[in-house]
Order: structure tokens, then C-alpha cells, then sequence
């Protein structure tokens, strides 16, 4: 009787762990590497990119496990204590520490029988934006603040003169665009985190242009956008930038992770999609230029962390996608004075799985032409409008960072009738996707940081 009543109370501790577990919303599985792929990989890399870069594994066991409980929020790193078992956290500590990052964990040839890839750029570390010059030579912009010329005859010089740049957390250095005219007046816009003046541990995203010489220095840097206010975060910067035929500037710059007080005030520039004249004035009219109590430069809101802007090729639209939290990434066309919902709406939710929003759509707020459930970390987006890939053309391609493949979007009406991956035989991370002066579709990935051309067989 007494082996039988011990049998029951220990199914019912059991079952009990099981059910406490369930409604903190627990994975009760103990394959630690679906745990990483559903939670840290979009952030850190399926093949823990981010750590080995950093070499954050050779941290101590106590240090990781404390950060994977409570978190960094000025690092955009969620809590997990509620989330994880004790256990798993440990098994999360455990992989970290012992995978193997002598290995170099990617493929360089092509498998995809539709297409080849030639690296034109490698020794890079993570290149965020690229730009290809009139005469073929390149511009690179890698995060960690340098800036460099790429010429095929003599190789990567780097350029002088940038701002000081707050390169924490995803900041540093980030966008590249030529203005439309540059033959003619030279002038390149280049985005940044930048540090406060008054406080080095606050910043935002800012813009210059500047004009290129001979010895490879920037001169007559001129400041045209500084976002308000900074904060001490250090992720959400945004930055994408694109000209419309008028010569004039969008941008964006992400919420800096504070969802709940940027994004749907127009009082500052976080959380926004951006207008501006080529010279950095307002154009009269934005939508909010007469608003005394908004920024003039502000073309639509509701936005969390967009990273691709991109004009399509035969509408004029203007489309961009953005991060999501966990689950709820976005594809959007952008239109003048317009509420993109965040954070009052999202198909997403918190990273550790909590609803933050109950609501998908509120009148007032524009829906997403797609999103994504699970996110694919979307970075980079151009519209292909060449001819040298005849069933490719006016195909929207977007990068993504988490699953590590260049996804191919064809289109009918403004809505997502196919999706085709690309590149996945590379196992990198996506950062930034152009096509070049030849016609030719580039590509930026990560681990290793390279270049690359996609060639049709």
C-alpha cells in the first residue's frame, strides 16, 4: 500500500514539473539544439556566428547562464529565466561552450544547378551595405567601423575621415548610397550609430554625406539626420536608405527597443521611416512638415527595426520589410503619414513566447503584404529589373539572417504568390543583397564576410 501511494505521489510531482512547465511556456524537450534554432540562432547564428566572432564562449559557465536567465536589455538580449528550466539553460551553456569553433562551418561552391557564385570580395568581418561606383570600383561598409575602396586591380584600401561611430550591439557602421547624380557632384551618404556628445554610452543613427579624393579620404562631410533621442541601448538602429527619381532620401531608423514609448509618437525619429531633401532639409510636403509637435522628417510610423527599402521597378512603390520579435517579420509598402501598427499589432510575440498584443489588425493601421511566422531575420531587399535573369526579373530578393539563404519573392498584384531560397548551399548569414552596375545580382553574407555574384548557368 505504501509502494503504491509513493508510485502515485511521484506521478504527480511529475506530472505537476510538466504542467508548472507548460504554463511558463516551456519546450519540455531536452534536444538543446531545436531550443538554440527556435530561440538564439536568429540573433546569433544557426552556426553560433555570433559567439565565435566574439569569442563569447570563452566566457565562464556562471557568466553565460546569468545572461541567459536575466538578460541584457540594453543589448537587445531577452530574459529567459521564465522561459527555460534550469536544465535547459544549462544544456544551452554546455553547447555554447563546447561546439566546435575551430571549424569553419560553411561551403564555398555552389550545389544549386541553376546558378553559380563567384566571391569578389572576401577578408571581410560582417559587411553590412556595399556600393557599386560608376566605374565599376566598390564601396564596402562593414559594422565595425571601416570603410573601405575595392578595386579588382588593387585590392581593398581603407577610407579616412568618418565621424566617431558607436559600434556596440548591432550599431556601427551600416548604410551605403550614392546620390543619383554622383558623376556629376560626388556626393555619398553613409549611415552610423553615433555617439552622444554628452554621454558616449547613448546614441542613435545618424547620416552624412561626404565626397571621396584621391588618397581615399572623405571631405566636405556634411551632417543631414541625427536621430532623437538617444538612448543607452545598443540595437534597432535600422538603417536602409533609397532615392526616389526627385532626389530625395528615405530611411529608416528602428525603435532602439523601446517599443512602448517611440514608435507611435511622432516626437522623435525612432521607430519611423524617414523623408528628406537631398541636402538634409524637410520637404514641405511630408506629411507632418506643418506639425509643430511632430518631426518634420517623419514619412510613416509604427515601424520595429526595418532593414530594407527598395523602390519597385515598375509601380514606383515604396517597399520595406522589418524585423518582427519572435515570429511577425514584415513586408510593407509605405505610404505617406501612415501607422504600421507596432507595436499596437503584430502577428509576432516576445522572444521568451508571452503575448505582448492580443491584436493582428485595428482600424487606422496598415496590414503587412506578408509576414513571417517563424522570423527569418530579413536584412537587405532590392527589386531586380535586369535582363540577365529573364525569370527572375522584377523579383523581390530579401536576405535573411537567421536561416542563411537569399530569399527569391515573385509577385502578382502586390501579394506573395512564390518564395524560392537561394544560396542556403553557403551557410551564411544574409546581410545585403544589390544589383550591380553590370546587371548582376551581389550578395553580402557573413561567416566568412564576403562578397558574392550570382551567376546564371
Amino acid at each position: 500500500m505504501q509502494s503504491k501511494q509513493l508510485y502515485l505521489i511521484v506521478i504527480l510531482i511529475f506530472v505537476g514539473a510538466i504542467a508548472c512547465n507548460l504554463s511558463r511556456g516551456v519546450t519540455v524537450s531536452s534536444d538543446v539544439q531545436a531550443i538554440y534554432d527556435e530561440n538564439c540562432a536568429g540573433c546569433h547564428g544557426t552556426q553560433l556566428q555570433h559567439f565565435k566572432r566574439l569569442k563569447s564562449y570563452e566566457k565562464s559557465a556562471k557568466v553565460l547562464t546569468n545572461m541567459i536567465k536575466v538578460g541584457e536589455e540594453n543589448l537587445g538580449m531577452p530574459a529567459y529565466g521564465q522561459t527555460f528550466s534550469d536544465s535547459q539553460i544549462t544544456e544551452l551553456v554546455s553547447y555554447i561552450k563546447d561546439f566546435d569553433y575551430s571549424k569553419n562551418h560553411q561551403t564555398s561552391t555552389s550545389a544549386n544547378p541553376n546558378y553559380d557564385i563567384e566571391v569578389v570580395v572576401d577578408g571581410l568581418e560582417i559587411p553590412w551595405s556595399f556600393e557599386f561606383l560608376p566605374n565599376d570600383d566598390m564601396l564596402i561598409a562593414e559594422r565595425n567601423g571601416t570603410l573601405s575602396y575595392f578595386s579588382k586591380t588593387d585590392g581593398k584600401t581603407t577610407i579616412t575621415g568618418l565621424p566617431a561611430i558607436r559600434v556596440q550591439g548591432q550599431g556601427g557602421l551600416l548604410d551605403l548610397k550614392l546620390h543619383p547624380d554622383y558623376a556629376s557632384n560626388g556626393w555619398i551618404y553613409i549611415s552610423y550609430s553615433y555617439p552622444d556628445a554628452n554621454n558616449s554610452d547613448k546614441g542613435n543613427t545618424a547620416i552624412i554625406r561626404a565626397k571621396l579624393n584621391q588618397s581615399k579620404a572623405l571631405y566636405d562631410i556634411e551632417e543631414i539626420y541625427k536621430g532623437t533621442p538617444t538612448t543607452s541601448t545598443a540595437h534597432h538602429y535600422g538603417n536602409r536608405m533609397v532615392f526616389d527619381a526627385q532626389n530625395r532620401l528615405y530611411f529608416s531608423n528602428g525603435d532602439r527597443g523601446n517599443r512602448d514609448v517611440f514608435p507611435q509618437s511622432l516626437d522623435n525619429t525612432n521607430g519611423k521611416i524617414h523623408r528628406l531633401n537631398d541636402d538634409g532639409s524637410v520637404p514641405q510636403d511630408n506629411p507632418f512638415a506643418n506639425d509643430a509637435a511632430a518631426v518634420g522628417s517623419i514619412y510613416s510610423y509604427g515601424h520595429r527595426n526595418p532593414q530594407g527599402l527598395a523602390f519597385h521597378p515598375t509601380t514606383g512603390q515604396l517597399w520595406e520589410h522589418e524585423h518582427g520579435p519572435k515570429g511577425g517579420d514584415e513586408i510593407n509598402i509605405i505610404e505617406p503619414g501612415k501607422n504600421y501598427g507596432w507595436p499596437i499589432i503584430s502577428y509576432g510575440v516576445n522572444y521568451s513566447g508571452t503575448k505582448f498584443t492580443d491584436l493582428t489588425e485595428k482600424e487606422g493601421m496598415e496590414q503587412p503584404v506578408h509576414y513571417y511566422k517563424p522570423s527569418i531575420a530579413p536584412c537587405g531587399m532590392t527589386f531586380l529589373d535586369s535582363d540577365i535573369y529573364p525569370e527572375w526579373k522584377n523579383n523581390l530578393f530579401i536576405g535573411s539572417l537567421r536561416f542563411e539563404y537569399l530569399e527569391r519573392i515573385v509577385l502578382n498584384d502586390n501579394q506573395v504568390v512564390y518564395q524560392e531560397k537561394l544560396l542556403e548551399e553557403l551557410k551564411s548569414r544574409v546581410r545585403d543583397v544589390r544589383v550591380g552596375n553590370d546587371g548582376y545580382l551581389y550578395v553580402a553574407v557573413e561567416n566568412p564576410g564576403r562578397i558574392i555574384k550570382i551567376l546564371p548557368k
